[in-house]
């Protein structure tokens, strides 16, 4: 009797491989045991380098990599956090704040790629036209210093005051020598400003917080930087940034080579209309 059950048992597991082996599934590469995609983490404000990124990721899945993104609101987390390696890469912040930035707290951060361009623009608050200002009216910029340089040249080149022969890209309003309609300029951060129209009469907003507010550049600006020129390009380039040491590394290449792909290109273009310039 026993015999018999043993043979039965046998016989039934037999069938239960072959039916398992018959069932025509094959398994995929990436369902064996143990594979799993390599992750990347980059840290990136919300709009639009996040959302730029989405689109990134789906390109690195291809190339075995999973791409975690992090959003951070302002411009100093994502520099410490890319510091203290708890990030791999950023995305965020133009050549020139990158520098400032170095210099400043002691990292060594550099460029792995150059991406995109934000036109720096005028928004109205509670005025609605440059014509309508009146003395005294109050004028937001970003309190970070090279942010506030570029806000201070761009009111300048519309005759809202004069700065310092030659300061250039290291202006601050203790450079404005001449301003004889009085006008108050109140330095915020640069998160905040988009957020304080209601109590400014205008403001001078970073292009990624005017997205982020729904404010256009090409319909909303009241006046913004010639995008075409050089040195505007050369120093407010966006781009993604990495440890120094890092530009190596197998996984950040395939991820700066995604990040200038065609098919991001395409989406900077499709989506933006001119508030985020693709420079690849």
């Amino acid at each position: 009797m026993k015999k018999i059950v043993s043979f039965l048992l046998i016989a039934l597991l037999a069938l239960s491989l072959f039916a398992a082996c018959g069932s025509g599934e094959t398994e995929e590469p990436g369902d064996e045991p143990g594979a799993e995609l390599q992750k990347i983490v980059i840290g990136a404000s919300p709009t639009p380098h996040a959302e730029i990124l989405a689109v990134v990721r789906e390109l690195l899945v291809e190339e075995g990599y999973d791409l975690v993104i992090p959003e951070f609101v302002d411009y100093v987390q994502p520099n410490l956090a890319l510091d203290s390696g708890d990030i791999d890469a950023n995305y965020f912040q133009h050549i020139l704040y990158m520098g400032s930035f170095n210099e400043e707290h002691g990292t060594d951060l550099v460029a792995l790629a150059e991406v995109h361009y934000e036109p720096f623009a005028i928004y109205a608050g509670r005025t609605a036209s440059l014509d309508a200002l009146e003395d005294g009216a109050k004028i937001g910029i970003p309190n970070d210093t090279t942010n506030e340089a570029r806000a201070l040249l761009l009111l300048e080149e519309q005759g809202f005051f004069t700065l310092k022969e030659n300061i250039g890209l290291n202006a601050t309003i203790n450079d404005i020598v001449d301003n004889p309609r009085n006008f108050d300029v109140i330095e915020l951060e640069a998160a905040q400003l988009a957020r304080s129209l209601p109590d400014l009469d205008i403001a001078v907003i970073n292009g990624n917080y005017a997205i982020d507010a729904g404010l256009k550049v090409g319909t909303d600006a009241l006046a913004s930087e010639d995008s075409s020129s050089e040195t505007i390009q050369r120093y407010y380039t966006n781009i993604l940034a990495v440890k120094a040491g890092d530009e190596d590394r197998e996984d950040l290449k395939a991820l700066a080579k995604a990040l200038l792909s065609p098919e991001v290109k395409a989406y900077i273009e499709s989506t933006y209309e001119g508030a985020v310039v693709p420079l690849f």
